[in-house]
């Protein structure tokens, strides 16, 4: 038994105390049992609106179907996916129950509409009974990719229903804490239809349940847990019939939930003490309260107690990844001292220290890779910006980071790093840095002293970052092309198309230059760029005249910020 253990508590009793005294509940099973108390004929689905005064909509789905199949459809076999916000790359599909896709699928006219008469500015409930409270989860999903970052979650109370999807389902909507929070699912001991599904291992449940029996109820939202507890209840002498949830809410609203104050002696730890005193409240007797159930329900809590505190939490993160950049940042000054570059010097090995920086962009990269998708996953209204301490953070680490990812590229023999081999993150933080740059843009119209062109920044040049992170993959495709040219086997066209991609590697160039958007780190006496440039210059002859051709003769003053490119 360790510290860790013994500091740990389930706070199942309480949440459902919580949840049960709160009132919650009453309003979706009233709405729920108006809805079934009316007539629909030759309807498979169908559902019941309230709004009132107090700006809350609650919405609860009925269905004529009792039963649905455990066959399962997987996302990536759906014609028209509407939950493929759900997708990320770590998690790129997940399967759903077929039947009650079908139903969805059959009615997505009539929901849309729905769908599109919801305000999720104001608190909004969805709710249902058993095959309906399937619907119901469905239907809430679909509005929480509507869902913007103004918005408030809707909540889905769900009585009785079935496990709806799959373990690859669960963990994409554990994904966002958010998501997993919007959903709550009453289940009585007695109701063969919740456990229908968990003999399937394929079968995994999201969100929290709050698990009920006549002596109590207890609140869990720890899968694993959940899906024993749910197979504990699912044994044959529980009876089939289906329990009366209008009765269960309304004595779960007046009553106080029972705890014994005895431990049975098996529990060896506050939290093994915690979980003992939660199964009675389930029905379980004490002769149920095995070692091996409350052992394993334990182990559930104490992994999904450490999953928690490895959880990716980015404004956490942050702080950390600073540390890593300043080292980067003292390589890169203890590099431009040795008249290396951080670039060549990390592409060549040349020294010892370069081995360590190897750990340091493997550390960064993983955070910004995971903040990225983390970023990807989440509904975002249409042009929603990018938090500005991200954005900078991310834009800087892209900056300096990515020189040294198309560094290794190239060494391991990589060609076309741009088209080929370039990170995805990389891609999606320089889109959304071009982005925010945009709406800067479009923001200072209008401003008459705004109107000028941004003034050139030279003081600083000595210790930029290249404002394009993609810079040395030119410039290592403009080596590939000068040996082309010079190579004896390549043919005429091979050598002319060649000299045309370095003559606008020539333009390219000059043009970073004149808006002085390159740090003069290029012009150290060993950088691949400098190795070029005399290269190129031999093969095109002293008479070659071009801007870049005179700028070289005084590169030296664009590091003092001194170079005047006007009279080019």
């Amino acid at each position: 038994m360790t510290q860790g253990t013994t500091q740990l508590f389930s706070s199942g009793f309480e949440t459902a105390s919580f949840v049960a005294s709160s009132g919650l509940l009453s309003a979706p099973w009233n709405l729920i049992a108006d809805l079934n108390a009316e007539a629909h004929p030759n309807e498979n689905l169908f559902w019941k609106k309230l709004s009132n005064e107090s700006d809350l909509t609650i919405i609860a789905f009925g269905t004529a179907q009792n039963r649905v199949r455990p066959d399962l459809l997987c996302s990536s076999d759906m014609m028209d996916n509407p939950f493929e916000f759900l997708c990320s790359k770590k998690n790129p599909y997940f399967s759903l129950n077929e039947a009650a896709m079908s139903l969805f699928n059959d009615h997505r006219q009539s929901l849309g509409q729905l769908k599109s008469e919801i305000d999720l500015r104001k608190r909004v409930i969805v709710t249902g009974h058993g095959v309906g409270g399937s619907l119901a989860s469905l239907f809430t999903l679909w509005l929480i990719e509507k869902m913007g970052l103004s918005d408030k979650p809707p909540l889905c109370i769900t009585f009785g229903s079935p496990l709806i999807g799959d373990k690859y389902l669960q963990q994409a909507i554990s994904r966002s804490s958010i998501w997993n929070s919007c959903f709550l699912h009453v289940a009585s001991h007695r109701d063969p239809l919740v456990s229908s599904f968990i003999s399937n291992d394929s079968y995994r449940p999201f969100g929290t349940f709050l698990l009920c029996s006549d002596c109590g109820s207890t609140c869990s939202e720890n899968p694993d847990s959940i899906s024993r507890l749910l197979k504990e209840m699912s044994t044959p002498n529980q009876g089939s019939q289906i329990p009366a949830y209008g009765n269960i809410a309304e004595r779960l609203s007046s009553k106080a939930v029972c705890k014994d104050s005895d431990v049975p002696n098996i529990a060896h730890n506050l939290l093994q003490a915690s979980l003992v005193l939660q199964l009675p409240a389930l029905g379980f007797s004490d002769s149920e309260l095995s070692q091996n159930l409350v052992k394993d329900l334990e182990r559930d809590e104490l992994l999904l107690t450490l999953n928690k505190r490895k959880q990716f939490i980015p404004h956490k993160r942050l702080d950390e990844m600073k540390t890593y950049m300043a080292q980067l940042e003292w390589y890169k000054k203890t590099s431009k001292n040795r008249r290396t570059g951080y670039y060549d010097s990390y592409k060549n090995d040349w020294f010892p220290r370069d081995q360590d920086i190897a750990t340091f962009v493997k550390i960064l990269n993983n955070y910004w890779k995971d903040m990225v998708e983390e970023v990807e996953i989440r509904p975002q209204k249409e042009a929603a910006p990018f938090r500005t301490r991200w954005l900078y953070a991310g834009t800087n680490y892209r900056r300096m980071v990515e020189p040294l990812d198309i560094a290794r590229y190239y060494k391991d023999g990589g060609q076309d790093y741009i088209c080929k081999g370039r990170s995805e993150h990389y891609k999606q933080l320089q889109k959304w840095q071009e982005e925010d740059q945009k709406r800067w843009i479009e923001k200072q119209k209008g401003h008459e002293e705004d109107k000028k062109a941004e003034p050139i920044n030279r003081k600083n040049v000595q210790s930029m970052l290249t404002k394009d992170s993609c810079f040395w993959a030119h410039v290592e495709e403009a080596l590939i092309s000068l040996r082309k040219c010079k190579a004896a086997g390549s043919s005429v066209a091979e050598k002319q198309e060649a000299m045309k991609r370095l003559e606008e590697f020539e333009e390219y160039v000059y043009g970073l230059l004149k808006n002085y958007t390159v740090s003069p780190e290029i012009f150290l006496e060993e950088s691949s760029y400098m190795r070029w440039w005399n290269d190129y210059f031999r093969l095109k002859g002293s008479s070659h005249g071009s801007q870049l051709t005179s700028f070289m003769k005084n590169y030296a003053m664009y590091e003092k910020g001194e170079y005047d490119f006007s009279g080019e």
